[in-house]
């Protein structure tokens, strides 16, 4: 009997695989429209991924992306339109810099970088957007279940940081 509830206990273990929580920052403009796209041509991708429409991929704060991990996400990725096609002109090459400059604190405060993505997709890009969502998707499974407190902590040292700079 022990060997049967063993092996059930194996089974019930592999269908209880990993699904990441990610939070996706889409812009309105060009990535929404790619995931749009893609939902009417009915492409396959995981359902992991929340999909957040905002109005340029400039408009995201380094403390929404925070604030996602820390309220459970394993996984953030940001989508702009590809540099040069913003439809505010300049918001993805804010949005580009802002964002590889947090990216690398998240690194600098012990958070894994992957957790942390970035990509550019046009409204004709459906492929491109399935394919990413699977890419992602598959990064943050490798890096397993994030830690409950692990961004609270990266937050509280960046702050004791901060407090030995004053």
């Amino acid at each position: 009997m022990p060997i049967a509830e063993t092996a059930h206990e194996a089974q019930g273990q592999a269908n209880e695989e990993f699904r990441p929580k990610i939070l996706a920052f889409c812009c309105n403009w060009c990535t929404y429209a790619g995931a749009d796209l893609a939902g009417l041509n009915r492409m396959n991708y995981p359902a992991d991924v929340k999909v957040l429409r905002v109005p340029c991929s400039g408009r995201v704060n380094p403390q929404h992306v925070l604030r996602a991990l820390q309220d459970g996400c394993d996984g953030v990725l940001v989508c702009g339109c590809h540099p040069g096609d913003c439809h505010y002109s300049t918001g993805n090459y804010y949005a580009k810099r802002r964002m590889m400059v947090f990216k690398r604190l998240l690194e600098f405060e012990g958070l894994p970088p992957e957790r942390f993505q970035i990509r550019w997709i046009s409204g004709s890009e459906a492929g491109k957007f399935r394919d990413t969502i699977v890419q992602v998707t598959d990064d943050i499974k490798k890096l397993g279940p994030m830690a409950a407190d692990e961004p609270s902590q990266a937050v509280v040292a960046a702050l004791r940081a901060k407090e030995g700079e004053l």
